[in-house]
């Protein structure tokens, strides 16, 4: 039985419809991060997207596409937007879903992560969700699980999913739907982000004049980057934030990650609000009707100011929003893997 998901069938690979005998555009087993993903592969996930927008627009936004297929959700870090998303995701997709907390689990009594992958699966997980504060994890999850293993955030290493919902909400508010030339600012405490890493490959990729800026000691590691342009991947790095903002068409504020914050990093919050906080007037060196985004969650009066959260240029929420098509479109191009990647 095919299942058509979307206004355009034909631009969405159906499960059901591929023999077994010819290739399909999607080819991996996991999603451990971005830097794998082809332009082709990135277009295939952002148009995969906009079907399930539409499914998620109907009065009951639910498809049987994953009908009998197990999602264990396993989070070691606290989270609401991305575990939620994926739950709410799956369940759109009408797979069975369990959702197991590290803090509730044996995990707490010694229980190795290998131990826990070998027991999911053999109570029945086709596919792991993983969120690990240890960079590398999932990739250790992969090597053993004989399923699927989608990152949900490893240490400061990778966010693949918000890279991807990410660029799903900049590309939709862009005319032509399109990245390429656009200066694209990303702000904050890149040291600690897996977020800003993860989006370097997608934005980039999209053509996208990419910008980061920080203090300079949230800013070490990325400078070496910058100047190698890595795998082609070349931005600019600044610590300037007039230079970064200037006639920018899209800024992201990223959260000051104060559970991972080393001492002497920062002089203070406040110091670092006064210098470096997207503020209206800061913003005001954008262009007029530049985005306004933020991976949450925030901390409001410190990366950015709440006016500008909640301002007219914010699509905040829309990345919200957009998160739990963006999964869907990812659980459902996993499931209909033929090759292992």
């Amino acid at each position: 039985m095919s299942t058509a998901i979307g206004p355009d069938a034909a631009a969405v690979p159906s499960v059901d419809d591929v023999p077994e005998s010819q290739p399909i555009a999607w080819r991996h087993r996991h999603l451990l991060d971005v830097d794998r993903l082809s332009t082709d592969e990135l277009d295939l996930i952002m148009r995969t997207t906009d079907a399930m927008r539409e499914v998620l627009a109907r009065p009951i936004a639910k498809v049987p596409a994953l009908r009998g297929r197990a999602v264990t959700i396993l989070f070691y870090e606290a989270s609401t937007r991305t575990r939620v998303s994926f739950e709410v995701a799956a369940k759109n997709l009408s797979a069975d879903v369990v959702n197991i907390a590290a803090s509730t689990s044996s995990v707490v009594k010694g229980e190795s992560l290998i131990d826990t992958v070998r027991t999911v699966e053999a109570l029945g997980a086709q596919m792991l969700v993983m969120r690990h504060s240890s960079s590398g994890a999932p990739y250790l999850a992969a090597d053993i699980f004989s399923g699927s293993v989608l990152n949900g955030g490893d240490g400061w290493h990778a966010h693949p999913t918000q890279a991807l919902l990410d660029l799903y909400t900049m590309r939709e508010r862009m005319p032509g739907g399109s990245l390429a030339g656009r200066k694209v600012v990303i702000l904050g405490d890149l040291l600690h982000s897996r977020v800003a890493r993860s989006n370097i490959w997608t934005l980039t990729a999209a053509g996208a004049d990419l910008w980061l800026c920080g203090p300079a000691t949230l800013v070490r590691g990325f400078e070496a980057w910058a100047n190698r342009g890595a795998a082609g991947r070349r931005f600019h790095l600044t610590t300037s934030v007039d230079e970064a903002l200037r006639d920018a068409d899209v800024v992201m504020a990223l959260r000051i990650q104060r559970e991972r914050m080393a001492g002497g990093l920062l002089p203070s919050m406040r110091e670092y609000a006064a210098r470096y906080g997207l503020t209206r007037e800061r913003l005001a060196l954008a262009r007029p009707d530049a985005l306004v985004m933020h991976p949450g969650p925030m901390n409001e009066g410190v990366e950015i100011a709440p006016d500008v959260a909640a301002g007219p240029q914010s699509v905040i929420t829309d990345q919200v929003t957009n998160g739990v098509a963006v999964r869907m479109a990812v659980l459902y191009l996993l499931a209909g893997t033929r090759v292992p990647s």
